[in-house]
């Protein structure tokens, strides 16, 4: 857990600063500032827009009485990627596309499952709930 706290607060801002200097050393300090707000500011909007439907096939999937399980693993990925869109810097906010894009979260979907099925058949960060 502290390896995944140092990357998170030192490693990944220290390599943001870095692409930042470099971007901006082509296009401008001013231009590159004005990507990061364009980047928060449409990937905020994109974000909700799919947010939003996703949640209406949520609802459509409880309405005919399907499990939505697909569903809330895209709502999970839609918000983890409009945080990394709305976060300054440009290695996040590629990162927030490609969790937002329907195409690519389709990809990074198939990819996440089968960790997850893993961990639940072989009974790890599982809640037993079974009362005796």
């Amino acid at each position: 857990m502290l390896f995944y706290l140092i990357l998170l607060f030192t490693v990944i801002p220290a390599l943001e600063l870095y692409v930042l200097l470099k971007v901006g050393s082509y296009i401008g300090a001013f231009n590159t500032v004005l990507l990061i707000i364009f980047t928060g500011v449409y990937g905020a909007y994109w974000a909700r827009l799919e947010g939003l439907r996703t949640w209406f096939n949520f609802q459509k999937d409880l309405n005919n009485g399907l499990v939505p399980t697909d569903k809330i693993l895209d709502g999970l990925l839609i918000l983890i990627g409009g945080v990394f869109l709305i976060t300054p810097g440009l290695i996040t906010d590629v990162v927030g596309l490609l969790l937002i894009i329907p195409l690519t979260r389709i990809l990074i979907k198939a990819w996440i499952m089968p960790k997850i099925k893993n961990k639940i058949n072989h009974g790890r960060d599982v809640i037993d709930t079974d009362i005796k």
